[in-house]
Protein backbone atom coordinates (compact mmCIF):
# COMPACT_ATOMS: atom_id res chain seq x y z
CA UNK A 1 0.00 0.00 0.00
CA UNK A 2 1.28 3.38 -0.84
CA UNK A 3 2.18 6.11 1.63
CA UNK A 4 -0.45 8.38 -0.22
CA UNK A 5 -3.13 5.75 0.40
CA UNK A 6 -2.46 5.88 4.17
CA UNK A 7 -3.08 9.51 4.48
CA UNK A 8 -5.89 10.79 6.36
CA UNK A 9 -8.43 13.21 4.43
CA UNK A 10 -7.08 16.17 5.55
CA UNK A 11 -3.36 15.37 4.46
CA UNK A 12 -4.56 13.90 1.10
CA UNK A 13 -5.68 17.13 -1.15
CA UNK A 14 -6.87 14.82 -4.15
CA UNK A 15 -8.75 12.41 -1.83
CA UNK A 16 -10.41 15.21 -0.20
CA UNK A 17 -11.15 17.51 -2.80
CA UNK A 18 -13.59 14.20 -4.60
CA UNK A 19 -15.06 13.78 -1.30
CA UNK A 20 -15.90 17.64 -1.49
CA UNK A 21 -17.15 17.35 -5.16
CA UNK A 22 -19.17 13.97 -4.33
CA UNK A 23 -21.14 15.57 -1.92
CA UNK A 24 -21.14 19.22 -3.86
CA UNK A 25 -23.08 16.08 -6.71
CA UNK A 26 -25.12 14.99 -4.31
CA UNK A 27 -26.30 17.76 -3.06
CA UNK A 28 -27.26 19.08 -6.73
CA UNK A 29 -28.84 16.20 -7.33
CA UNK A 30 -31.06 16.09 -4.43
CA UNK A 31 -32.01 20.02 -5.00
CA UNK A 32 -33.09 19.57 -8.45
CA UNK A 33 -34.93 16.13 -7.45
CA UNK A 34 -37.05 18.81 -5.14
CA UNK A 35 -37.51 21.81 -7.55
CA UNK A 36 -38.84 19.61 -10.29
CA UNK A 37 -41.07 18.22 -7.53
CA UNK A 38 -42.29 21.27 -6.90
CA UNK A 39 -43.37 22.27 -10.57
CA UNK A 40 -44.08 18.84 -11.52
CA UNK A 41 -45.63 16.31 -9.31
CA UNK A 42 -44.45 12.36 -9.04
CA UNK A 43 -47.17 9.80 -10.96
CA UNK A 44 -48.28 7.93 -7.61
CA UNK A 45 -50.98 5.11 -8.62
CA UNK A 46 -52.53 2.51 -5.82
CA UNK A 47 -52.50 -0.89 -6.70
CA UNK A 48 -53.85 -4.04 -4.67
CA UNK A 49 -50.94 -6.73 -4.08
CA UNK A 50 -52.12 -9.70 -1.92
CA UNK A 51 -54.81 -7.55 -0.82
CA UNK A 52 -52.87 -4.95 0.59
CA UNK A 53 -52.71 -1.50 -1.00
CA UNK A 54 -49.70 -0.37 -2.54
CA UNK A 55 -48.55 2.43 -3.91
CA UNK A 56 -46.30 2.93 -7.07
CA UNK A 57 -44.17 5.93 -7.83
CA UNK A 58 -43.29 6.42 -11.38
CA UNK A 59 -44.35 5.25 -14.83
CA UNK A 60 -43.50 2.75 -17.39
CA UNK A 61 -41.22 4.07 -20.01
CA UNK A 62 -41.35 1.56 -22.58
CA UNK A 63 -45.33 1.34 -23.58
CA UNK A 64 -45.51 4.98 -22.78
CA UNK A 65 -42.75 5.72 -25.14
CA UNK A 66 -44.95 4.00 -27.97
CA UNK A 67 -47.74 6.22 -27.08
CA UNK A 68 -46.01 9.38 -26.99
CA UNK A 69 -44.74 8.38 -30.92
CA UNK A 70 -48.42 7.81 -31.46
CA UNK A 71 -49.50 11.17 -30.16
CA UNK A 72 -46.27 12.99 -32.21
CA UNK A 73 -47.50 11.06 -35.54
CA UNK A 74 -51.08 12.45 -35.21
CA UNK A 75 -49.99 16.27 -34.09
CA UNK A 76 -47.77 15.39 -37.43
CA UNK A 77 -50.46 14.80 -39.47
CA UNK A 78 -51.89 17.98 -38.19
CA UNK A 79 -49.10 20.17 -38.83
CA UNK A 80 -48.94 18.57 -42.46
CA UNK A 81 -52.27 18.77 -43.38
CA UNK A 82 -52.33 22.67 -42.65
CA UNK A 83 -49.37 23.10 -44.86
CA UNK A 84 -51.57 21.49 -47.67
CA UNK A 85 -49.09 17.69 -47.51
CA UNK A 86 -52.18 15.61 -47.53
CA UNK A 87 -50.07 12.70 -48.32
CA UNK A 88 -48.21 13.03 -45.81
CA UNK A 89 -50.68 13.83 -43.33
CA UNK A 90 -52.82 10.64 -44.22
CA UNK A 91 -49.27 8.43 -43.54
CA UNK A 92 -48.98 9.63 -40.43
CA UNK A 93 -52.33 8.71 -39.08
CA UNK A 94 -51.44 4.99 -40.07
CA UNK A 95 -48.30 5.30 -38.56
CA UNK A 96 -50.26 6.36 -35.30
CA UNK A 97 -52.35 3.29 -35.91
CA UNK A 98 -49.49 1.09 -35.87
CA UNK A 99 -47.83 2.46 -32.78
CA UNK A 100 -51.41 2.49 -31.09
CA UNK A 101 -51.80 -1.16 -32.01
CA UNK A 102 -48.11 -1.77 -30.18
CA UNK A 103 -48.34 -0.09 -27.21
CA UNK A 104 -51.05 -1.89 -25.52
CA UNK A 105 -49.30 -5.15 -27.00
CA UNK A 106 -46.34 -4.02 -25.48
CA UNK A 107 -47.61 -3.48 -22.07
CA UNK A 108 -49.64 -6.82 -21.83
CA UNK A 109 -46.61 -9.02 -22.97
CA UNK A 110 -44.55 -7.48 -21.06
CA UNK A 111 -47.09 -6.92 -17.84
CA UNK A 112 -46.34 -2.82 -17.50
CA UNK A 113 -50.08 -2.22 -17.72
CA UNK A 114 -50.65 0.77 -15.55
CA UNK A 115 -54.50 3.44 -15.12
CA UNK A 116 -51.24 6.06 -16.16
CA UNK A 117 -51.00 4.12 -19.41
CA UNK A 118 -54.69 3.60 -20.07
CA UNK A 119 -55.18 7.42 -19.90
CA UNK A 120 -52.63 8.66 -21.71
CA UNK A 121 -53.38 5.94 -24.44
CA UNK A 122 -56.84 7.78 -24.77
CA UNK A 123 -56.10 11.19 -24.94
CA UNK A 124 -53.14 10.53 -27.77
CA UNK A 125 -56.22 8.28 -29.35
CA UNK A 126 -58.33 11.59 -29.15
CA UNK A 127 -55.79 13.16 -30.93
CA UNK A 128 -54.49 10.56 -33.49
CA UNK A 129 -57.77 9.39 -34.78
CA UNK A 130 -60.23 11.98 -33.35
CA UNK A 131 -58.81 15.64 -34.07
CA UNK A 132 -56.54 15.14 -36.41
CA UNK A 133 -58.20 13.27 -39.26
CA UNK A 134 -61.30 15.48 -38.43
CA UNK A 135 -58.95 18.45 -39.28
CA UNK A 136 -56.94 17.08 -41.93
CA UNK A 137 -60.24 16.26 -44.03
CA UNK A 138 -61.76 19.24 -43.00
CA UNK A 139 -58.71 21.60 -44.68
CA UNK A 140 -58.88 19.17 -47.81
CA UNK A 141 -62.26 19.27 -48.59
CA UNK A 142 -64.88 19.88 -46.24
CA UNK A 143 -64.23 23.90 -45.39
CA UNK A 144 -65.52 24.38 -49.46
CA UNK A 145 -68.81 23.26 -47.64
CA UNK A 146 -69.33 26.04 -45.26
CA UNK A 147 -71.17 25.42 -42.46
CA UNK A 148 -72.54 21.81 -43.69
CA UNK A 149 -68.32 20.72 -43.80
CA UNK A 150 -67.80 21.22 -40.42
CA UNK A 151 -70.59 20.23 -39.02
CA UNK A 152 -69.43 17.13 -40.48
CA UNK A 153 -66.38 17.30 -38.98
CA UNK A 154 -67.39 17.83 -35.61
CA UNK A 155 -70.00 14.75 -35.46
CA UNK A 156 -66.71 12.89 -36.42
CA UNK A 157 -65.14 14.32 -33.46
CA UNK A 158 -67.72 13.79 -30.86
CA UNK A 159 -68.54 10.45 -32.06
CA UNK A 160 -64.16 9.57 -31.15
CA UNK A 161 -64.55 11.44 -28.11
CA UNK A 162 -67.73 9.47 -26.93
CA UNK A 163 -66.52 6.25 -28.43
CA UNK A 164 -63.36 6.40 -26.49
CA UNK A 165 -65.22 7.55 -23.15
CA UNK A 166 -67.36 4.66 -23.63
CA UNK A 167 -64.83 2.22 -24.35
CA UNK A 168 -62.85 3.39 -21.02
CA UNK A 169 -66.08 2.96 -18.97
CA UNK A 170 -67.14 -0.64 -20.32
CA UNK A 171 -63.70 -2.02 -20.97
CA UNK A 172 -64.07 -4.38 -18.12
CA UNK A 173 -68.09 -5.74 -18.49
CA UNK A 174 -67.74 -6.65 -22.44
CA UNK A 175 -66.53 -9.40 -24.39
CA UNK A 176 -62.76 -8.58 -25.85
CA UNK A 177 -63.69 -10.33 -28.35
CA UNK A 178 -66.16 -8.11 -30.04
CA UNK A 179 -65.76 -3.80 -30.22
CA UNK A 180 -69.13 -1.90 -29.36
CA UNK A 181 -68.95 0.80 -32.00
CA UNK A 182 -66.16 1.12 -34.95
CA UNK A 183 -62.78 1.41 -33.24
CA UNK A 184 -61.25 5.14 -33.48
CA UNK A 185 -58.19 3.85 -35.21
CA UNK A 186 -60.46 2.28 -37.49
CA UNK A 187 -62.60 4.95 -38.51
CA UNK A 188 -59.47 7.28 -38.87
CA UNK A 189 -57.76 5.02 -41.18
CA UNK A 190 -61.08 5.00 -43.96
CA UNK A 191 -60.41 8.52 -42.75
CA UNK A 192 -56.89 9.00 -44.17
CA UNK A 193 -57.17 6.30 -47.04
CA UNK A 194 -59.59 8.61 -48.16
CA UNK A 195 -57.62 11.93 -48.24
CA UNK A 196 -54.54 9.84 -49.74
CA UNK A 197 -56.40 7.87 -52.69
CA UNK A 198 -58.38 11.30 -53.91
CA UNK A 199 -55.95 14.26 -52.37
CA UNK A 200 -54.76 14.54 -56.27
CA UNK A 201 -58.24 14.67 -57.46
CA UNK A 202 -60.33 17.93 -57.95
CA UNK A 203 -63.98 17.77 -56.58
CA UNK A 204 -65.09 20.51 -58.03
CA UNK A 205 -68.82 18.82 -58.24
CA UNK A 206 -70.77 19.73 -55.34
CA UNK A 207 -72.35 16.01 -55.30
CA UNK A 208 -68.68 14.64 -54.90
CA UNK A 209 -68.18 16.95 -51.75
CA UNK A 210 -70.93 16.15 -49.80
CA UNK A 211 -70.51 12.60 -50.88
CA UNK A 212 -67.65 12.35 -49.08
CA UNK A 213 -68.60 14.77 -46.10
CA UNK A 214 -71.50 12.22 -45.54
CA UNK A 215 -69.29 9.39 -45.19
CA UNK A 216 -66.99 11.39 -42.60
CA UNK A 217 -70.33 11.82 -40.36
CA UNK A 218 -71.19 8.14 -40.84
CA UNK A 219 -68.06 7.24 -39.35
CA UNK A 220 -68.95 9.46 -36.11
CA UNK A 221 -71.95 7.86 -36.14
CA UNK A 222 -70.54 4.00 -36.29
CA UNK A 223 -68.25 4.94 -33.86
CA UNK A 224 -71.01 5.71 -31.09
CA UNK A 225 -73.45 2.79 -32.38
CA UNK A 226 -74.00 -0.40 -30.66
CA UNK A 227 -72.43 -2.33 -33.69
CA UNK A 228 -70.15 -5.03 -32.91
CA UNK A 229 -67.03 -5.30 -34.66
CA UNK A 230 -64.11 -8.18 -34.61
CA UNK A 231 -61.51 -6.95 -32.19
CA UNK A 232 -59.08 -9.92 -33.16
CA UNK A 233 -57.86 -9.65 -29.73
CA UNK A 234 -58.36 -13.42 -29.35
CA UNK A 235 -55.17 -14.13 -31.25
CA UNK A 236 -52.30 -14.92 -29.33
CA UNK A 237 -49.16 -14.03 -30.76
CA UNK A 238 -47.37 -15.98 -28.26
CA UNK A 239 -48.01 -19.37 -30.08
CA UNK A 240 -47.03 -21.70 -32.70
CA UNK A 241 -48.83 -21.31 -36.02
CA UNK A 242 -48.32 -23.25 -39.27
CA UNK A 243 -45.93 -22.01 -40.91
CA UNK A 244 -48.50 -21.12 -43.74
CA UNK A 245 -49.55 -18.58 -41.85
CA UNK A 246 -46.16 -16.51 -42.68
CA UNK A 247 -46.15 -17.19 -45.82
CA UNK A 248 -49.76 -15.51 -45.76
CA UNK A 249 -48.23 -12.50 -44.13
CA UNK A 250 -45.86 -12.19 -46.35
CA UNK A 251 -48.16 -12.20 -49.28
CA UNK A 252 -50.25 -9.77 -47.39
CA UNK A 253 -47.23 -7.31 -47.23
CA UNK A 254 -46.45 -7.43 -50.82
CA UNK A 255 -50.13 -6.90 -52.30
CA UNK A 256 -50.27 -3.55 -50.09
CA UNK A 257 -46.89 -2.54 -51.24
CA UNK A 258 -47.86 -2.81 -55.03
CA UNK A 259 -50.75 0.06 -54.52
CA UNK A 260 -50.91 1.21 -50.67
CA UNK A 261 -53.27 3.80 -50.31
CA UNK A 262 -55.89 1.84 -52.69
CA UNK A 263 -55.45 -1.45 -50.81
CA UNK A 264 -55.29 -0.14 -47.54
CA UNK A 265 -58.30 1.93 -47.97
CA UNK A 266 -60.37 -1.04 -49.48
CA UNK A 267 -58.97 -3.08 -46.63
CA UNK A 268 -60.62 -0.72 -43.56
CA UNK A 269 -63.77 0.23 -45.64
CA UNK A 270 -64.54 -3.35 -45.78
CA UNK A 271 -63.83 -3.69 -42.21
CA UNK A 272 -66.41 -0.61 -41.57
CA UNK A 273 -68.76 -2.05 -43.33
CA UNK A 274 -68.70 -5.46 -42.14
CA UNK A 275 -70.14 -4.47 -38.75
CA UNK A 276 -73.24 -3.28 -40.03
CA UNK A 277 -73.68 -6.16 -42.60
CA UNK A 278 -73.39 -8.51 -39.51
CA UNK A 279 -76.16 -6.32 -37.79
CA UNK A 280 -78.54 -7.39 -40.64
CA UNK A 281 -77.70 -10.73 -41.09
CA UNK A 282 -77.65 -11.43 -37.75
CA UNK A 283 -81.54 -9.91 -37.49
CA UNK A 284 -82.42 -11.53 -40.13
CA UNK A 285 -81.48 -15.22 -38.76
CA UNK A 286 -82.79 -14.54 -35.65
CA UNK A 287 -86.24 -12.61 -37.36
CA UNK A 288 -86.12 -16.12 -39.35
CA UNK A 289 -85.84 -18.76 -36.53
CA UNK A 290 -88.54 -16.50 -34.40
CA UNK A 291 -90.95 -17.04 -37.53
CA UNK A 292 -90.59 -20.85 -37.43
Amino acid sequence: MSTDDQKPDSENPEASQKSRDTERDDEFTSRAHRMVGDVIEEVVEEGEVDGKKVKHRGIYLLPNLFTTAALFSGFYAIVAGMNGDFGHAAVAIFVAMVLDGLDGRVARMTNTESAFGAEYDSLADMVSFGVAPALVAFIWMLQDLGQFGWIAAFVYVAGAALRLARFNVQSGSVDKKWFVGLPSPSAAAIMAGLVWVLHDFEFEALGGQVLVAMVIASLGLLMVSNVRYYSFKDIDLKSRVPFMVLLALVLALAIISIEPPIILLTLFLGYGISGPLRAVFRKRALASKSGK
